[in-house]
């Protein structure tokens, strides 16, 4: 027992397991009296810490134990916890504290009212002001002394302001609380501490009391910690105290005599705790109780001197070998997040080979957690992620996001197909056909978006185009149903925000039932929902339908879904705060990069540095000071390893500056006895040399090639084969991605139907066709923007058509057929063709007429036989392949209705029949075509030429590109 005539204060190095080594001083000395035990209380940081704490009595208890009291004193219901002693007090209760989203609503709508922003910026900008509310409660701060500050002339403009709204609010504050009979959190907290104090003060507790590893320095705290460390049975027990460095660092940690205090060293909140309990460090004594895990003592002088103060590193150089030495700490850098996830996940996989050896990862890295998880279950290891996942990122909460996002997006095709096809939608018997006929419109929706709306998918179901027409109308019924289901959301704008939550209950309810409040994650959300349905009128008004996604993923996120049990007993992976008075045989640090560890430090936007200073508020950089001090306790374990990504996703990175103190004190960091990096490297790739993908050559027997071919598909044989090959062979054809842009398929396809219609039933009438376009462009089944950008454009190439055409007629040139099938067999093969436009010429010869969005080819491609399209109509022409337009061809003609020149005016006429061409007479150029068709015939369709890839790239389109592998042969195999 500590001697009663001074505070009983102790410290545990970082090199002993915390818990094990305070459990142990616990058994030893009250563990003989069963019922002493049971009548004693622990207070701890925070309750993962009484967790830790409470599996060290377990692994250390000989027979069953009466444990004592486990008090967590961050919790907001103290009283609770601490029992007998509140039954002491006779003053009032204290209020109850206001619950968060209430007080986030409240203070967003006073932001709102003063700023004018909207719903979301208001609820973001109220969790900062929370957050600066009560580190002024927390440490004593009266909000009055705002008011005292006289800043005027060295603050900027937006400083000023903030400041300004700021004083207005938590003018208004305590008005608003004290209306409703609650006080802040905060407060609270701090009123139950000093109350605890006060009751010790007058009768200390019949059972002894241990703080242990509660290392804030905040007022209330440190009042109550003084008065445990000097009362009888009082013990306080600190982490991680460094009773090695000199006095003269010690007293730079401080600060005084006009230099700063140095926030950002790992001991400086443990100061800032002893100068509050006015409990001088040299009163501070070591724990002589250890648990089984520990390290040596050499390691923990290390530690020391590689934290030391900035002016005091100089000394390194003159350092003892046995205090720079860190045996046991190893360093692996690795290329990537990806590869330091598979190294840690191999390392950690290694680790639990030995039995009973536990293994930790500690990184404040979510993201690196994540990808270790996921190699983790490769092997079937679930490891105990303390920090958990956020409700946004699971079903339940995905799933009201996307209704919101639909709706706010007014039912764009990718955010009404991700509702859709969410996993909690129609489950059970209903979800095969449900998906059936969900797929269904995957295939139907892709392309240009079609107007916005559940009636703009409806009339686009309607009247679409006609690639899809089957599909469209198996979708009918189907789609009436579904969109009755989602037409409440239709309504949400200009609803207030409980109203809203009610519609987006309801439609939810009607997708996925009761799953969606099911289980830990949905009575999480239901709770979250019904809270801020109940207290939204608190809140910002005016919330609009655009800034509700925002909002909900802004409190969804904020909501972190911790794990049960059922994880690998010996595996875990901690976050900072997780980490804390926790231990383990193998530590993994992760993820040790400058902005990773230590973090960036949040901005406040309310109060200025030089504010934060005036009013004594800890800066913004002792953050970086507690994530040293958390490095600095991991380190202590028997065996640790650090590992960085030399780059993330953008850009190389930049090492931790506490990677950087250990290499220098050190004299650089040894790696790990195991190479993990070729171990991640070799993991995912056979042994040996790697089997390299061939440029593929497929070659069917000449039985089982097509006999017929499209004229279009003519020059992707030639330049592509096995384009060909997988498109009329295999049947694969490329999908158009959701929400596409308006593409040449598009174009091509809205253009030649009303040129055909125009010829067929308008013959060719003046004004006809740019009405037409007009009407195609405006049927209710686009989307207004497409039509904006994409009616001025066609109309003005519809007027240009009509004009050309008029002058044809002028000078005795007859449009014969417009957009007519026709077919021949030539070189044993069928050749199938629909040719744009045929005219008849003035000397009886025909004139052949191709339409193109874009450019013609060009002489180059004609001549090398990759441009056999107008060519083959031609020949199907002149056998006699078209009904109503067969003879011999005198003008082969591509019509380009894009824009030319430096006017940059539509359309364009051009030949490849000319005396600097590939050919100058019309009925050489069938020919060529000719005798280019039947040596392409003769090798892949009639022939066993293997269908070999990208033959000709610069004329073969990408379509097929990843069933090829592409990437893993060009420029290698020819």
């Amino acid at each position: 027992m500590a001697d009663r005539f001074g505070p009983a204060v102790f410290t545990i190095p970082p090199i002993r397991a915390f818990a094990d080594a305070l459990v142990a001083g616990v058994l030893a000395q009250h563990g003989s009296d069963k019922m002493v035990l049971a009548r004693g209380m622990i207070l701890v940081p925070n309750n993962r810490a009484g967790q830790a704490i409470r599996e060290a009595f377990v692994r250390q208890a000989e027979h069953g134990l009466l444990l004592p009291r486990l008090v967590a004193v961050g919790d907001s219901e103290l009283e609770e916890q601490a029992g007998a002693v509140f039954d002491l007090i006779d003053d009032a209760p204290i209020p109850p504290a206001i619950e968060p989203l209430q007080r986030q609503l409240i203070l967003a709508r006073m932001i709102q009212k003063d700023r004018g922003v909207d719903g979301a910026e208001a609820m973001r900008l109220a969790v900062d002001l929370a957050r600066t509310l009560d580190q002024l409660i927390v440490e004593d701060v009266s909000p009055s002394r705002l008011a005292e500050l006289n800043l005027s002339g060295e603050l900027s403009t937006h400083w000023n302001a903030s400041l300004e709204q700021m004083r207005a609010i938590l003018e208004l504050w305590p008005m608003e609380l004290e209306r409703r009979g609650r006080i802040d959190l905060a407060d609270r907290r701090n009123r139950q501490l000093r109350r605890v104090a006060e009751v010790w003060r007058a009768q200390s507790p019949t059972g002894f009391v241990i703080a242990a590893g509660v290392s804030t320095g905040a007022p209330a705290v440190a009042e109550l910690l003084a008065q445990v460390a000097r009362m009888p049975g009082g013990q306080v027990v600190l982490a991680g105290l460094d009773l090695t460095i000199s006095e003269l660092e010690w007293s730079k940690i401080g600060g005084g005599e006009g230099d700063p205090a140095i926030e950002t060293h790992p001991q400086f909140h443990l100061y800032q705790l002893l100068s509050r309990m006015k409990i001088g460090r040299g009163e501070v004594q070591r724990w002589k109780w250890s648990g089984d895990v520990t390290s040596t003592s050499k390691r923990a002088r290390a530690i020391s001197h590689a934290f030391a103060p900035a002016e005091m590193t100089q000394s390194w150089v003159g350092l003892d070998k046995a205090d720079r030495n860190l045996a046991g700490v190893s360093a692996l850098e690795l290329a990537n997040p990806a590869e330091e996830a598979q190294a840690i996940a191999l390392a950690i996989r290694g680790a639990i080979e030995e039995p009973g050896r536990t293994v930790a990862l500690i990184t404040p890295d979510r993201a690196l957690a994540s990808r270790v998880s996921a190699h983790l279950a490769r092997w079937q290891i679930q490891a105990d992620d303390s920090a958990g996942q956020s409700l946004a990122s699971l079903p339940n909460g995905t799933l009201l996001l996307l209704l919101t996002e639909a709706a706010a997006d007014h039912f764009s095709p990718s955010a009404l197909l991700a509702l859709l096809k969410h996993p909690l939608v129609m489950q059970g018997d209903p979800r095969r056909t449900w998906l059936d006929q969900v797929r269904k419109l995957d295939l139907v929706l892709r392309g240009p978006r079609p107007a916005p709306g559940l009636n703009g998918v409806a009339r686009f179901l309607s009247a679409g185009d006609k690639r899809t027409e089957r599909r469209r109308g198996e979708l009918q019924s189907w789609w009436a149903e579904t969109s009755a289901i989602l037409a409440p959301l239709e309504h949400l704008a200009g609803k207030d925000l409980p109203a809203m939550l009610a519609i987006l209950r309801e439609v939810a309810g009607t997708l996925a039932g009761d799953s969606l409040w099911s289980g830990q994650a949905g009575r999480e959300l239901a709770g979250m929902i019904g809270n801020l349905e109940r207290d939204a009128a608190d809140g910002p008004t005016g919330i609009s339908l655009s800034v509700l996604p925002q909002l909900l993923r802004q409190l969804i996120g904020g909501v972190a879904m911790r794990p049960g049990y059922g994880g690998h007993p010996r595996v875990f992976i901690w976050g900072l705060l997780e980490a804390k008075l926790q231990s383990a045989d193998f530590v993994i640090l992760g993820g040790l990069n400058e902005g990773s560890w230590p973090q960036l430090p949040a901005p406040d936007p309310w109060l200025a540095p030089r504010i934060r200073r005036d009013l004594g508020l800890p800066s913004l950089e002792r953050r970086i000071g507690l994530s040293a001090h958390d490095l600095a306790s991991a380190l202590g374990a028997p065996r640790v390893l650090l590992t960085r990504a030399k780059r993330d996703a953008r850009s190389p990175t930049i090492a931790s500056r506490f990677w950087l103190r250990l290499a220098t004190m050190a004299g650089g960091l040894d790696p790990p006895d195991l190479d993990f990096r070729q171990l991640a490297q070799g993991i995912d790739t056979n042994s040996g040399k790697a089997a390299r993908a061939k440029r593929p050559a497929p070659c069917p027997p000449a039985v089982d090639r097509p006999r017929s071919i499209s004229v279009t598909a003519v020059d992707r044989l030639s330049a592509d084969p096995f384009a060909f090959y997988a498109s009329a062979i295999l049947g694969l054809n490329r999908l158009e991605p959701v929400d596409a842009d308006p593409g040449p398929a598009w174009r091509g396809s809205l253009i030649h139907d009303v040129l055909e219609r125009w010829a067929k039933d308008d013959a060719y009438k003046e004004g006809a066709l740019v009405a037409r376009m007009n009407a195609a462009l405006s049927g209710g089944t686009l989307h207004p923007l497409i039509r904006a950008l994409w009616l001025p454009r066609l109309s003005e190439a519809a007027e240009w058509i009509e004009r050309s055409v008029a002058e044809n007629k002028a000078q005795g040139r007859t449009p014969l057929v417009a957009e007519v099938s026709g077919e021949t067999e030539f070189a044993g093969v069928k050749i199938r063709g629909r040719a744009d436009r045929i005219d008849r010429l003035t000397d009886g010869r025909l004139a052949i007429v191709d339409y193109k969005t874009g450019e013609g080819p060009n002489n180059k491609q004609i001549a090398a036989g990759f441009a056999m399209q107008l060519g083959l109509v031609g020949l199907i022409a002149e056998q006699g392949g078209f009904e109503g337009a067969h003879g011999q061809s005198g003008a082969f003609e591509y019509w380009s209705l894009a824009r030319h020149g430096k006017s940059r005016q539509f359309g364009k006429i051009t030949s490849p029949v000319a005396g600097n061409n590939a050919v100058s007479e019309p009925e050489k150029f069938v020919d060529l075509i000719a005798a280019q068709f039947r040596e392409a015939a003769a090798n892949w369709l009639t022939g066993i030429e293997p269908y070999k890839a990208k033959i000709r790239p610069e004329y073969a389109w990408a379509d097929y590109d990843q069933l090829m592998r592409l990437e893993e042969w060009q420029g290698r195999d020819v």
